[in-house]
């Protein structure tokens, strides 16, 4: 049986960031690291939808050193920090007990098996897709001439910093024989041949493809396992789309229905008690669009996307006027309902990364979470 390896913080925020990219996230948001020191040692991680209190007493009390939550900490900047006010006294008491807390917000919105795609599987639809894609330029092309015999060196450099990933393939690339020129100018120290006569080399051209947020990374790796003095390589953009990922989703239910048996069938996945609905009980709905938390910004392409119902929480009034004169239907199951789902969903995949990477860590939910709102009736 293989030993299990210690980690410590920064390289489970690099496994989260593997799951739900932290360049996904909106310009407003604030996701990743809010408290803790990247190189502590984690041995325990608590998955919760909002980093309050509880939650730094429940990572005490199974002994977890970071909490992973949904909702940031800190989201917006602080003009002071004092234990006079909740988010002071969370930052305080998880310094206080050495308790780390990482955010992963509008990134696992939108992110490909993220937060909404678990929102749609559990409300029953199939042949999802993204209401909202994501930008194309996120994508790069690194191209670099290596010299013969030293091609898989630096490939795997780029690798791993994180080039290479195409879908669910990882270590791509395509490589090119060829012959390279040079001459060395004063002072130059070439790796082969001598400074000042031409040299003519057998060289590889290797291209692979980049994220751009991990370009930087990429770059030093492949300069750093490079054995040239002077490195010649490209970086080409991409108009490469990023496959599933993006805000919102829709789908369609198995079989059509109306919209009373649907909105019975969201009170029964999403365990609420009650549901605000727009639209006519009897209309029968199939194409389905869903968007978890605050998700009314996704409307307008639900209904290009001719949706017959958009599923999501915080539904205003006005918002629920145009959508019935548009003929749109809506289920307001509430922020809590539609996100709360996440605290099992990503700790099961995180579980299976652990494991892969045979990480001696728990992994614990956070069960005693309640909506704000209650129900009166």
């Amino acid at each position: 049986m293989a030993r299990l390896k210690t980690a410590r913080l920064s390289d489970l925020i690099a496994l989260l960031n593997q799951l739900c990219p932290a360049d996904l996230a909106e310009d407003w948001d604030n996701v990743g690291l809010q408290v803790g020191d990247p190189q502590a040692e984690i041995t325990g991680v608590l998955v919760c939808l909002d980093a309050e209190e509880a939650a730094v007493e429940e990572a005490l009390r199974c002994g977890a050193q970071l909490i992973i939550s949904h909702h940031p900490l800190i989201f917006r900047a602080l003009k002071r920090l004092s234990p006079s006010d909740m988010t002071g006294r969370v930052v305080f008491r998880a310094i206080q007990n050495q308790i780390a807390v990482v955010s992963a917000h509008t990134n696992l919105d939108r992110a490909a098996d993220g937060l909404n795609d678990w929102l749609a599987g559990r409300l029953g639809l199939r042949d999802n897709r993204p209401l909202e894609a994501a930008e194309t330029g996120h994508f790069y092309k690194l191209v670099v001439y290596v010299p013969s015999g030293h091609e898989s060196e630096v490939m795997d450099a780029v690798f791993a910093a994180g080039a290479g990933h195409v879908g669910a393939y990882d270590r791509c690339s395509f490589r090119t024989p060829g012959t390279g020129s040079f001459r060395g100018q004063e002072g130059s120290r070439p790796f082969i041949g001598q400074s000042g006569a031409f040299e003519e080399v057998q060289e590889v051209r290797l291209e692979t493809i980049v994220p751009r947020a991990r370009l930087d990374k990429v770059v030093a790796g492949m300069l750093k396992a490079h054995p040239y003095e002077e490195v010649a390589y490209d970086l080409l953009p991409l108009a490469n789309p990023r496959k599933g990922v993006g805000l919102g989703r829709v789908g369609f239910l198995e079989t059509t229905c109306s919209l009373e048996s649907f909105a019975e069938k969201v009170k029964t996945a999403l365990d609420v008690q009650a549901l605000r609905v727009v639209g006519d009980l009897v209309r029968q709905v199939k194409k389905i669009a869903v968007c978890g938390g605050t998700g009314m910004s996704t409307y307008a392409s639900a209904l290009r996307s001719g949706a017959d119902c958009l599923v999501t929480g915080d539904v205003k009034y006005h918002e629920a006027q145009r959508a019935r004169a548009d003929g749109v239907a809506l289920i307001d199951a509430g922020h809590f309902a539609t996100e709360r789902l996440m605290v099992s969903e990503l700790s099961q995949r995180l579980k299976k990364l652990f494991r892969e990477r045979q990480f001696a860590i728990d992994i614990y939910e956070m069960k005693t979470e309640q909506d704000p709102f209650v129900t009166f009736t």
